[in-house]
């Protein structure tokens, strides 16, 4: 259970990959990092490093398609987490495997070999690729397209062929999504990060399916059927159509949860959803194990007891080493899932997700939503004990949301999924309905969030932060938006949108920031323009590829592929991005062994610039003595003696430490002459360019004059006092905006479906049957049948014409709701 605040890995049985290669060792910056196996298959003494933005392979001479065709969410570049950069070439149809050295010559620097590993398919692909992923152990690609899904296998059995190695590549999911008398379609696909043969794929028919690679590649092995509204109540299209998913991280139950947003901007949770034969940690399962143990059973709900018994029974079944190993104590490394599931029970679809207040009465209403438009995608990170949220949306804003309470399992009695088992009784496939559970508390405090454990609550949301964008150029359709994060410091994330790429830094994480006993004020998440991609008179982003690189020296680097197939690589820093608000950023922090201070204590001690010792001259009878005499030899050797240790080893010790910083002052002299000659530079090129800046500041002038007139004359214009529209009138644009790209494609998508039902019926052997096999079945059956077919086609022409007037409607409010605006 999270605390209180009061601020405002998978194998399977039979894989069908090989396990992945090892890992290269860590290097030091002084010694060159070896060939890479891959690389030395392709010939070590013909292999060429250069600069990966020079690399041949990405050449502008390369003939791409038109940019108006080009996919707005295309990404064909990805990173194995290790030394490998995969490339995949459209025109040839080929992925080209680049070996990657980071940190050489200089530690900013990124080298790739030449040539590349070229890799093919061994079957003709009929469509084209438009996405490429890799899972986490870089042993399968995963080729993505409009009409087509395929997964090539890295490290398989391969023959070369035209310089090239073939790969085996497999189809998944063709007969269901890819159909041609099938209206459903692909909208999100996923590797499951627990597990190399699992995929994810979210589809238009409100279904959540999820593919074992090693085992069936056209029939899913779970599918859950997303049912976000309760029974008897109506809500809009836009509600009940999914978006994106995300799988969780490394938390708690999160593992075993995953994350759907739909297109209003709800976001629901399903857990607990695990891929069967997946692999997990045994202190991450062991946690959860013995937190429902201790408040789960000793809970004086007894909901709560009846929710906790069903989680540890399920996690008990789940993974059958549990229990034993819990009881005697045992430590192994990982625990291995085991198919099952709850016979008369379905997993609960959990949400939507509230905003948690915190208990004011201004505070404690719903209010609409925040951001405009519609909810394009989604990103789950973990960082810490933090669960992050981002929901972007096709107005160009983000809402970044903090899971405030831990997720818990939730499941819906007398929901019987259905099972499919093999000839020896085990599960080889789940298929259930998941509905929403109605909740008395609406609206969710912080001080209500910590009483309730296990009693089936969906976990509220707190919100960190809104960003906007500032997208130029935004269309009807809106803007698409993906999200990467930053593989060296989980705090960034970086977002790809149609002006280029922007950095987001969150400052704030509630539960993470007092766990290392930070007590600060909410900061609100920085905005940072890394890549400028804009294009003026084109709503499509230019980027075709996106990759974030980092290594194991902490320097990180951000990959980009144009439409013109030029690479662009850039540099990231980060070790100020995260400092707190009281410290100067543009404090210049050097190292320790050459510390820079100001004056010249950094350059002579301050024991040395205070001067000797002073001297105190012992005491001398009033009677004068000789020198040659016994006591005058004694003093003079004594007033020796003191000028030989204050004066003389003083002098030492000067000669000392300005002979050991002579070095440094040269140092410092070359620097400072450097500089001076750097700013000669400068002002030579200023004086050149001074002419050429009052020319510019002369045209700046009358265009600002220009400018004044043009205003002068705008003012005159009936249109000058124009009134914005009222609260009513823009909740009612909202409302349209909304609904303009969603009801309808309900609409057709539902008409498409009945119309492929049709054909198939009409097409099927039972149709066909002689009439003498009809007359037998009976006279009423059959007109009975006929009824029923031409009732269904009344009920299309029916709908057709209810769409067509909806569609009149909506254009006729909306070009009313124009005209409003201009004669305002």
């Amino acid at each position: 259970m999270r605390l209180n605040f009061d601020f405002p890995e998978s194998t399977t049985d039979e894989p069908l990959t090989p396990p992945p290669p090892p890992q290269p060792q860590p290097r030091s910056p002084s010694q060159p990092q070896p060939v890479s196996p891959s690389s030395a298959t392709t010939g070590n003494d013909d292999v060429e490093w250069l600069p990966l933005q020079n690399h041949p392979i990405f050449s502008t001479t390369t003939t791409a398609r038109p940019f108006s065709n080009v996919p707005r969410n295309r990404n064909l570049m990805a990173w194995d987490g290790a030394s490998r950069l995969y490339y995949w070439d459209i025109n040839s149809q080929t992925l080209n495997r680049i070996t990657l050295r980071f940190g050489e010559p200089d530690p900013s620097s990124v080298l790739a070999a030449s040539p590349p590993k070229v890799m093919r398919a061994d079957v003709e692909l009929n469509f084209t690729v438009d996405r490429i992923t890799i899972n986490r152990h870089g042993s399968a690609l995963l080729l993505e397209g409009a009409n087509g899904l395929r997964v090539m296998y890295l490290y398989g059995r391969s023959s070369s062929k035209d310089s090239a190695v073939i790969c085996r590549t497999v189809s998944v999911g063709s007969d269901l999504y890819f159909n041609t008398n099938n209206a459903i379609r692909t909208l999100k696909v996923s590797w499951h990060p627990y597990s190399d043969t699992h995929l994810g794929i979210l589809s238009s028919d409100s279904v959540f399916r999820l593919y074992d690679l090693s085992s069936a590649l056209e029939q899913p092995e779970q599918e859950y059927y997303l049912q976000p509204v309760e029974c008897g109540r109506s809500r809009n299209a836009s509600s009940i159509c999914p978006v994106d998913f995300s799988f969780g991280g490394d938390h708690l139950w999160d593992r075993f949860s995953v994350f759907v947003l739909f297109s209003d901007g709800a976001v629901y949770v399903l857990c607990p959803v695990v891929p069967f034969g997946s692999v997990y940690k045994w202190e991450s399962v062991l946690e959860i194990y013995s937190d429902a143990q201790t408040f789960g059973l000793k809970a004086e709900s007894s909901k709560a007891v009846s929710n906790a018994n069903l989680a540890i029974s399920w996690l008990e079944a789940t993974f059958p080493e549990l229990a034993r190993q819990a009881a005697e104590g045992g430590n192994q490394p990982a625990l291995r899932t085991h198919p099952y599931a709850l016979f008369d029970a379905s997993v609960s679809l959990q949400g939507p997700l509230h905003k948690v207040y915190h208990g004011k009465e201004e505070d404690s209403k719903l209010k609409i939503p925040e951001c405009e438009g519609r909810a394009v995608s989604f990103l789950y990170k973990a960082v810490s004990k933090d669960s992050i949220l981002v929901t972007a949306w096709s107005s160009g804003q983000l809402q970044i949301d903090a899971l405030a309470d831990e997720i818990q399992p939730i499941w819906i009695e007398g929901n019987q999924p259905r099972l499919s088992v093999d000839s020896r009784d085990q599960i080889v496939g789940v298929a259930m309905i998941c509905e929403t559970r109605s909740t008395e508390l609406s609206v969710l405090t912080l001080e209500q969030s910590t009483e309730q454990i296990w009693l089936g609550h969906s976990p509220p949301l707190l919100r960190l932060g809104t960003v906007d964008l500032a997208l130029p150029g935004k269309t009807d359709s809106g803007s698409i938006i993906s999200m990467f994060v930053d593989p060296l410091l989980p705090e960034r994330i970086y977002c790809i949108h149609d002006g280029g790429v922007d950095s987001i830094v969150l400052h704030f994480l509630p539960f993470t920031n007092q766990k290392n006993g930070i007590d600060d004020d909410m900061r609100a998440p920085t905005v940072q323009s890394v890549l400028n991609t804009c294009q003026m008179e084109s709503s499509v982003s230019p980027l075709c590829g996106f990759v974030a690189l980092s290594d194991s020296f902490g320097c990180s680097w951000i990959v980009g592929l144009t439409s013109g197939f030029e690479c662009i690589v850039v540099g990231m820093e980060s070790w100020n991005l995260l400092l707190p608000a009281h410290i100067d950023k543009e404090k210049n922090f050097t190292s320790l062994e050459e510390p820079v201070g100001n004056g010249d204590a950094t350059i002579i001690s301050k024991e040395l610039l205070s001067g000797p010792k002073v001297v105190l001259v012992p005491p001398t009878s009033l009677n004068p003595v000789a020198a040659d005499s016994i006591e005058g030899r004694s003093t003079l050797h004594q007033y020796f003696k003191l000028f030989h240790e204050n004066y003389v080893e003083y002098a030492h010790k000067v000669y000392f430490e300005l002979k050991h910083h002579g070095p440094q002052l040269k140092k410092i002299i070359d620097e400072q002459h450097a500089r001076l000659r750097e700013a000669k530079q400068k002002l030579v090129k200023v004086e050149e360019k001074q002419e050429k800046l009052e020319k510019r500041i002369d045209r700046a002038i009358q265009t600002h004059g220009l400018l004044e007139e043009r205003l002068l004359n705008l003012r005159n214009l009936p249109g000058i006092h124009k009134k914005p529209l009222s609260k009513a009138e823009r909740e009612f644009k909202m409302e349209l905006d909304r609904f303009r790209g969603l009801e309808l494609d309900a609409l057709h998508t539902t008409i498409e479906a009945i119309n492929g039902r049709i054909k198939r019926h009409s097409s099927s052997p039972q149709s066909k049957r002689p009439n003498q096999i009809r007359q037998y079945a009976g006279r009423r059956k059959g007109y009975g049948e006929a009824d029923e077919i031409f009732q269904l086609r009344s009920s299309i022409a029916k709908l057709s014409i209810v769409n067509s007037e909806n569609t009149k409607k909506v254009k006729l409010l909306d070009s009313a709701l124009k005209n409003r605006e201009n004669i305002s």
